[in-house]
């Protein structure tokens, strides 16, 4: 089992808790909690540790129902903050051709102090086949933001990706749910929930054009080894890049699976109907300039995580994921798993948290920037 403290992020807290973005030791006792409602907010979105041990998160409250861009100490103390409404003034003075519609799901902090940050972003369309009159369609959009929370960079979906294309019905057209930079290159991945897809986009350190270098996952830009289409993720979360040699990388996905390619006749399965859906941690080798892909491994915990999730490689070779609502479990209820990265994993360790919806759940070291529990 590797060392440090689980950082959980509860979306869903049956009863009410003040334990929405909570820390605790590996026994699952807490240790540090951050509670949004002392400074008017509802709940935490995503958290991430900074270098100076401060947290950088999202959440919301009523006058600023689209979310804030929020920098703690451990203490609770807001340093500083960047309000949905105050980042469209920003766009607007800097020229940007970008309306947002709320911080959501992930950001990246960079060493150079600047945040990526995933928002909502939204375009009228009419007739759409399928869609008669006028849908307002939801994509998403990437904001480069310097040290000093202002925009230098932008990116959006509808002016690369084809509208037409949504395998889960409009308007929630992309769902987009997770940021990875790739310091090899300089530039972004983005997970698509609702396209079933990881794609790599442009960006080289915000020199980027925005064009997409490749899209993972079916009917995407790679071939997978031995060409079974069942064995691409489904409207996965968080991939993590593990490590890279040359051209190759490997790449941890959580595999949520909602509408899973079951065969080569092209059935699939629904959430909650038979056949059931499931999920499933899995490590892919890509293999960039070939443009194949390999699914080298998986654990499949035998339950459906309907919605959330987070997966990543410990400092011990094990793999750690959550899944945040584990059918047939009880609706209100989480799992995180520590596995062996092996051919048959093991478990050896677990966390069962009950009255929430984890939306992530990670092991850091501590709450201390050079210092392990």
């Amino acid at each position: 089992m590797n060392s440090g403290i689980e950082l959980l992020h509860n979306l869903v807290m049956e009863p009410a808790s003040k334990l929405t973005a909570v820390a605790t030791d590996l026994d699952g006792n807490p240790i540090w909690y951050y509670d949004p409602g002392a400074a008017g907010g509802t709940s935490v979105y995503t958290m991430k540790l900074l270098n100076n041990g401060h947290f950088l998160l999202t959440t919301t409250h009523a006058p600023e129902p689209s979310g804030i861009l929020r920098e703690i100490d451990l203490a609770g103390n807001t340093i500083r903050e960047l309000s949905s409404s105050d980042l469209n003034k920003r766009l607007a003075a800097g020229g940007f051709n970008l309306t947002e519609n709320g911080f959501h799901h992930d950001f990246i902090p960079l060493d150079n102090g600047h945040v990526i940050a995933l928002v909502l972003t939204t375009k009228d369309f009419t007739d759409l086949p399928g869609y008669p009159g006028t849908t307002t369609v939801t994509g998403d959009a990437i904001i480069d933001l310097d040290a000093n929370f202002n925009p230098v960079w932008t990116w959006s979906s509808f002016d690369y990706l084809d509208v037409n294309r949504h395998l889960q019905g409009l308007p929630d057209w992309t769902h987009s749910n997770a940021l990875v930079y790739d310091p090899s290159d300089g530039n972004l991945l983005i997970s698509m929930r609702h396209q079933s897809w990881i794609l790599k986009v442009d960006y080289q350190n915000g020199g980027g054009t925005g064009a997409i270098v490749w899209k993972l996952g079916q009917d995407g830009d790679f071939a997978l080894a031995g060409g079974d289409p069942t064995q691409w993720f489904y409207a996965q979360h968080y991939p993590a890049l593990l490590s890279r040699l040359g051209s190759q990388l490997n790449m941890a996905v959580f595999d949520n699976g909602n509408f899973r390619l079951l065969d080569s006749s092209g059935s699939t399965c629904i959430p909650f109907q038979s056949p059931v859906c499931y999920s499933r941690a899995t490590i892919f080798q890509v293999d960039e300039a070939a443009k194949t892909a390999q699914l080298n491994w998986q654990f499949l915990p035998g339950a459906f995580s309907f919605w959330g999730g987070s997966i990543n490689q410990l400092e011990n070779g094990n793999v750690e994921f959550a899944m945040s609502q584990p059918n047939p479990t009880d609706a209100t209820s989480s799992t995180i798993m520590e596995v062996t990265q092996t051919p048959t994993p093991q478990v050896v360790w677990q966390m069962n948290v009950e009255g929430a919806n984890s939306y992530r759940g990670y092991r850091i070291p501590s709450l201390y920037p050079g210092v392990a529990w």
